[in-house]
């Protein structure tokens, strides 16, 4: 079992919903022997230390190397990493990738990180990885899905309509209004994490049983509207974050 993980039109409710519950959920699964892939690199800029804590040396020295590859990539391309929100991102109260970062690291849990992977890299290991990816989600989910996944969690703040043929898209909804606008879209209310109404453990064991009832043949709610040939956007040449 291996879960891919992505976080797109991100809201201020992401980061301690939706993103902390995925977390959860990915904690849970890499306990029971089964392998969670954290991408979207640009996006953990500035909380990059938080995954290189608890890394061995060798794969702590690569993620660092990512992100100096990043900085100079960007750099060349005449754009900065540390202003990589999109304008979703930004209309959602989110105005710099550092609020956005910590939020995009707290899907990755607490398991130690086995494992720094390039982009579309094969994974045959379990436990807690990091795939190197841009931030734009059909790019980083297509290399997710190359590199083994076969499901993808999607959070979001603000509706992304969102498959990844050829693997079922759990979409989780980082607030209850988002959940009843879009319940016809939406797979999990995160939201109710801030009406509190449910813990962040109870979230994320609903998400991680959701992931394997998916995985079981339960049919998300993108496969039922057919999303997902779209989203099959390999990484191109040229400046894509």
């Amino acid at each position: 079992m291996t879960l891919g993980m992505q976080c797109g039109g991100s809201d201020g409710f992401s980061g301690i919903t939706a993103n902390p519950a995925l977390g959860v959920a990915s904690d849970l699964l890499v306990a029971a022997g089964g392998t969670s892939i954290l991408s979207e690199t640009p996006e953990i800029y500035g909380a990059e230390h938080l995954l290189i804590a608890r890394a061995s040396a060798p794969d702590g020295q690569r993620l660092q190397k990512m992100i100096r590859w990043w900085e100079d990539y960007t750099r060349a391309n005449g754009a900065s990493l540390d202003n990589n929100p999109s304008p979703g991102n930004k209309r959602g109260g989110i105005t710099t990738i550092l609020e956005k970062s910590p939020g995009a690291v707290a899907k990755a849990g607490l398991a130690p990180l086995s494992a720094v992977h390039g982009y579309a890299e094969p994974i045959r290991g379990p436990g807690l990885v990091c795939m190197d990816s841009p931030g734009y989600d059909p790019v980083a989910a297509t290399g997710q899905v190359a590199a083994g996944a076969n499901v993808i969690a999607f959070t979001t703040g603000r509706g992304s309509c969102f498959g990844a043929h050829p693997v079922p898209s759990l979409k989780l909804a980082s607030n209850t209004a988002l959940w009843r606008a879009m319940r016809g879209d939406m797979d999990i209310d995160c939201g109710k994490i801030a009406e509190g109404t449910v813990s962040l453990q109870e979230m994320g064991e609903e998400i991680y049983h959701k992931i394997l009832d998916t995985a079981s043949g339960e049919r998300s709610k993108s496969e039922i509207f057919g999303y997902g040939d779209a989203e099959f956007v390999p990484w191109r040449i040229g400046a894509v974050l």
